[in-house]
C-alpha cells in the first residue's frame, strides 16, 4: 500500500502554508497526486438584519468568498513552485466538513490543520475529528504551531488492541515501513486471549515486523493521568515526529463525542497526528 492521492484542505487562514508544505513533501515522497480543496461556504443571511439591502449583502459575501479563494490558491501555487508534482486544484461550494468527507473518499490520505483557537476563519472547530469519523479514510492532522521536521522518521503507534487501533496501524503502514524507528505504546494493557494476548504489544509487533517495520514495544501506566497525557509525555520523551492512533466516537448534528485520549491529543498535539476510524 502507498499513498497515491493526497487531499489537502486549503482555506484562507494564516496557517495553511504549514499543512500544504507537509502535504507536498508527502506527495513527493510517495510520487502521489496532490489535490488542494477549497470550499466556499454558502451565504447564510441573518434572520433579522437592518441597514443593508439583500443585494449588497450578497455582493459582500461574493467579494469575501473570491478573496478567500484567491488567497488559498496563492498558497497552493506557492508550495508547488519548483516541485515536479502531479497536482490539481478544486473549488466547491458547501460546508467544508461535508465537502472534505465526500472528496476524501477518493483519496488515500487527507491532510488538515489542527484547530487553531486564535484563527479568525469559519472553519469548524471539530473539523479533523468530524471528517475522519465520517469519511472512512485516514487523516493527518498538522499542528497549528507548525512542524520542526518532516513527519515519519520516528513514529509512536498507540495500541490498545481495538478495531480502531488496528485500522489506524494498517492505514499508516506506508509511514511505518519507511520510519527509522517505530515505538508501539501500550497503556494500561490487560492480558486477554481476545485482546492484547499473553504479552501486550507482542502480537502487533510481530505483525509489523513481517512488513519490515523496525519496531519496539513500550508498556506504560496512566495512573492518575489520562491516557492522552501519557501519550503526549512519551512522544516528547522519545522525540517522535508522528503519532498514530485510532479514534473512536460518533458525531451528531454539530456535536462530537470522542474518547478522552483522542480529545486530548487533538487539542494539545505538538507533532502531527495520524488518525483513523
Amino acid at each position: 500500500m502507498t499513498y497515491k492521492t493526497i487531499l489537502v484542505h486549503c482555506d484562507a487562514g494564516p496557517k495553511v502554508a504549514q499543512r500544504l508544505a507537509v502535504a507536498a513533501d508527502l506527495a513527493e515522497l510517495h510520487a502521489a497526486h496532490l489535490v488542494g480543496l477549497h470550499a466556499s461556504p454558502p451565504l447564510e443571511a441573518p434572520v433579522f438584519f437592518e441597514g443593508m439591502p439583500m443585494d449588497s449583502l450578497f455582493a459582500s459575501y461574493e467579494a469575501g468568498a473570491r478573496a478567500d479563494e484567491a488567497a488559498a490558491r496563492k498558497a497552493f501555487d506557492r508550495v508547488l513552485k519548483g516541485r515536479h508534482l502531479s497536482s490539481e486544484w478544486r473549488v466547491t461550494e458547501g460546508f467544508i466538513d461535508t465537502e472534505l468527507a465526500v472528496q476524501a473518499r477518493y483519496a488515500d490520505l487527507l491532510v488538515v490543520g489542527q484547530t487553531d483557537p486564535e484563527a479568525q476563519t469559519p472553519t469548524p472547530s471539530d473539523l479533523p475529528e468530524s471528517v475522519v469519523l465520517s469519511t472512512g479514510r485516514p487523516c493527518l492532522v498538522v499542528p497549528h504551531v507548525g512542524v520542526r521536521k518532516p513527519p515519519g522518521q520516528s513514529v509512536l503507534l498507540c495500541w490498545n488492541a481495538t478495531r480502531e487501533s488496528a485500522r489506524a496501524a494498517a492505514d499508516a503502514l506506508p509511514f511505518l515501513r519507511a520510519a527509522r524507528k517505530v515505538t508501539v505504546l501500550v497503556v494500561d494493557p490487560r492480558t486477554s486471549p481476545n485482546g492484547h494476548g499473553a504479552e501486550p504489544g507482542a502480537d502487533v509487533a510481530h505483525w509489523l515486523a513481517r512488513h519490515g517495520v523496525k519496531v519496539t514495544v513500550q508498556r506504560d501506566v496512566a495512573a492518575d493521568t489520562d491516557v492522552g497525557g501519557v501519550i503526549l509525555s512519551r512522544a516528547a520523551d522519545l522525540d517522535v515526529d508522528l503519532i498514530v492512533m485510532g479514534i473512536y466516537g460518533h458525531s451528531r448534528v454539530r456535536e462530537m463525542v470522542l474518547g478522552g485520549a483522542s480529545r486530548t491529543l487533538l487539542s494539545s498535539m505538538t507533532v502531527p497526528v495520524f488518525i483513523s476510524h
